[in-house]
């Protein structure tokens, strides 16, 4: 019965749209004169997916598509009830839900698993990422392509061309799996041509129409990039008194397409100044916390190697390579073999590092992904870490090598509807044996009205993931979800519905650990704002000695139990808005018999398309018995988004941490003076905020080109 449901037909294989040789090249300029575009074929008659999924959509979008030898070309005239849009800005990889837009997702294999999407903002701002589980999108995934955007009174008109070489695809394979999407913030409508259930994202690749070619798309030749760059930089240290140190660097990637599905990619003395700083949090986690993966090199394909396990179970985690030590060097080879097989390998050395006394390490994955029924998959992962010279100094911890390998099934029914997981993993270390493998398994049924889910979870105490991200060891866990939906037909309540939930753990013979349980409220209002009430129980007992603050103050004891309840209160304001906010107010019980305040807020404002402000702000206020006494941090993070034009961006973070007594500022400003090719000048500066010290200060400059051979 699973496989046959699992494995049902393609949802919306009557959806199609029959794509026609051009009879000459294309020129993006949004005016949609050529004759090419007269005689395309059209897709129109979109299906209303928000508010409701059930006629469909009041604004008219009509998409057009054509190809030549070397380019795929398409065409969106986006119809509006008034002059005027609603954007962030023009920076790149905005956030869908708070711009009007109109987004495509490709499935050259029409697997219904993994793709590509690209589109843009009503102002230009361009979008494009890889996708993957069926339905997501990695929006750190870059390519090279061309769009532009042209408003009228009563539409705007979206055009672009992207090269084959910037996508994966098969030879011979004349059916692709596509869908269109569109939002309009001023009728709160999301729509798309092939129908979505509303529960699910329009991305949701089960639900994608058919692009039919009227000849097998074109194979591009000699795909090869060379993507250079230089560097010059200067660091302070005052917090040391160190003289400045000037840097001077070069390095660069290639990229060569060994099929048009399959590609290799080499980078030498790579440099990640330019990437965005992460988010900082105040951390009163007892456990490692989790930051994701920016750097290029790591992101095509990514989920190949990111995605096997769970959050926090994870074999393999790239931000662990180049952490302590540069990486030299490293090569990928990634993609998919034919429809069923997707490949992933890759071999990365890093230097040794003196002042970690860590030696030079080599690290090696191979991962191995096998389509089954309709959608879903098995995968194998193999990752190896070795260490490749002496340690610096005698005394060095780092083991002589690391292994883990491990077998996944993934669960996808051919309307989504049903998804889950099937988890083993084994590690291999040096002088370890026994308690050191991971058995993990989870379900969920997702309906418009009910949502079922289960997880289940065991790490060994002597499981050892070095290369990877597995903050806890030693536990069982259980993870269950219920949920059910209403929908009023009419008043200014779109849907709301009661949730319940909770997070188990107990030790290795199953005695509990910790425990929260979560009853919540779930509101969503006609205008896309939304209300959640909840509330939580939780248990605690202490495996390992813990400072309740993380300040480096006394350690409640190992053995340590304790049990509280918290209220929290959530709002969210509607996204259309030039002004947004968010507010999140919780209190509650905290260790040690204490008290826990937390308020969280958001406030953005946006002279659109030009300027996006955005202020973070969050405040625990934690009432505890001595040694601790009262606490009080606040993390307070404006950020400034500035596009001059879709290829000219400034932005300046800066981050107060009260907890970590840090204030950082990060200033970036990016100009694209050609697709993919960039010029960075990025200022970092690190203080401790009172009294007023500067640690560090940093500025570089880099230059990035993208040359196609």
């Amino acid at each position: 019965m699973l496989s046959s449901y699992v494995s049902a037909q393609k949802k919306n294989v009557n959806y199609k749209y029959h794509i026609k040789r051009a009879a000459s090249p294309i020129k993006i300029d949004g005016l949609l004169d050529e004759a090419d575009w007269l005689n395309a074929d059209t897709a129109g008659n979109f299906f209303m997916v928000l508010p409701m999924d059930t006629s469909f959509a009041n604004v008219r979008t009509v998409v057009r598509m054509a190809y030549d030898n070397d380019n795929f070309y398409i065409s969106a005239v986006c119809y509006t009830p008034t002059a005027g849009y609603m954007v962030e800005s023009l920076k790149r990889d905005f956030s869908f839900l708070k711009n009007d837009n109109f987004i495509f997702f490709m499935d050259p294999f029409d697997a219904r698993t993994d793709g590509f999407s690209f589109g843009a903002n009503a102002a230009g701002a361009q979008w494009d990422g890889a996708m993957y589980e069926g339905g997501k999108v990695d929006l750190s995934w870059d390519n090279k392509w061309f769009s532009t955007v042209k408003n009228y009174s009563d539409k705007w008109v979206f055009e672009a061309s992207i090269p084959f070489k910037s996508i994966r695809y098969k030879k011979g394979i004349k059916e692709w799996g596509i869908n269109f999407s569109r939002n309009d913030l001023v009728t709160t409508e999301k729509s798309s041509w092939a129908p979505v259930p509303r529960q699910f994202p329009t991305a949701s690749l089960a639900y994608t129409g058919t692009i039919v070619w009227d000849e097998a798309p074109p194979v591009a030749t000699h795909n090869v990039s060379i993507i250079p760059y230089a560097l010059g930089g200067v660091t302070k240290d005052f917090e040391n008194n160190k003289s400045a140190v000037w840097r001077k660097d070069i390095g660069g990637d290639v990229k060569v397409g060994l099929t048009s599905s399959l590609n290799l990619d080499m980078t030498v003395n790579p440099d990640f100044s330019q990437v965005d700083v992460d988010q900082q949090v105040i951390n009163l986690n007892r456990y490692e916390l989790f930051f994701p993966e920016k750097r290029q090199f790591f992101l095509e394909n990514g989920d190949l190697f990111a995605n096997f396990g769970y959050a926090d179970i994870r074999p393999f985690f790239s931000r662990r390579v180049g952490l302590n030590a540069p990486i030299r060097a490293g090569a990928r080879l990634t993609g998919k073999i034919d429809k069923n097989w997707r490949v992933g390998v890759m071999d990365i050395q890093t230097g040794q590092s003196n002042s970690d006394n860590l030696p030079g390490q080599n690290f090696g994955i191979v991962t191995l992904q096998r389509r089954v029924f309709s959608r879903s998959n098995i995968g194998f992962m193999f990752v190896n870490k070795d260490g490749t010279g002496g340690a610096p100094m005698p005394g060095s911890t780092a083991n002589d090598y690391n292994r883990n390998v491990g077998a996944e099934f993934n669960l996808a029914s051919s309307n989504n509807l049903l998804t889950g997981k099937l988890l083993g993993l084994k590690s291999f270390t040096p002088g370890v044996k026994g308690r050191d493998f991971v058995e993990a398994a989870n379900l969920q049924y997702l309906s418009k009205y009910w949502t079922f889910a289960m997880q289940q979870q065991y790490v060994g105490k002597n499981y050892n993931a070095e290369a990877g991200y597995v903050p806890r060891t030693g536990y069982n866990k259980l993870n269950p979800l219920i949920q059910h939906n209403f929908f009023p037909k009419s008043g200014v309540i779109l849907s709301h519905g009661v949730q319940a939930s909770g997070i188990y753990f107990f030790d290795e013979g199953f005695k509990p650990t910790d425990n929260e349980t979560i009853l919540s409220y779930l509101i969503t209002f006609r205008n896309r704002s939304t209300l959640t009430v909840s509330g939580l129980d939780d248990y605690v007992k202490l495996l390992r000695p813990f400072d309740p603050t993380n300040t480096g103050k006394a350690m409640l004891p190992t053995g340590f139990e304790n049990h509280w309840n918290t209220i929290d209160v959530q709002y969210a304001s509607k996204p259309q808005s030039v002004f947004t906010y968010l507010f999140e107010v919780a209190r509650g019980g905290y260790y040690d018999n204490g008290t826990k305040t937390t308020l969280v807020g958001q406030l953005g404002y946006r002279f659109q398309p030009y300027v996006n402000l955005i202020l973070n702000t969050s405040y625990n206020d934690l009432k505890l018995p001595q040694p601790y006494g009262r606490n009080k941090f606040w993390l307070i993070g404006p950020r400034a988004d500035v596009t001059f034009t879709n290829t000219l961006y400034f932005t300046t973070y800066v981050q107060y941490n009260e907890q970590a007594r840090n204030m950082n500022i990060n200033s970036r400003l990016q100009w694209r003076y050609k697709p993919a090719s960039d010029l960075f000048i990025v200022y970092g500066d690190n203080s401790i905020p009172s009294p007023f010290m500067v640690k560090n200060r940093q500025l570089t400059i880099k230059w990035t080109y993208w040359w196609n051979i």
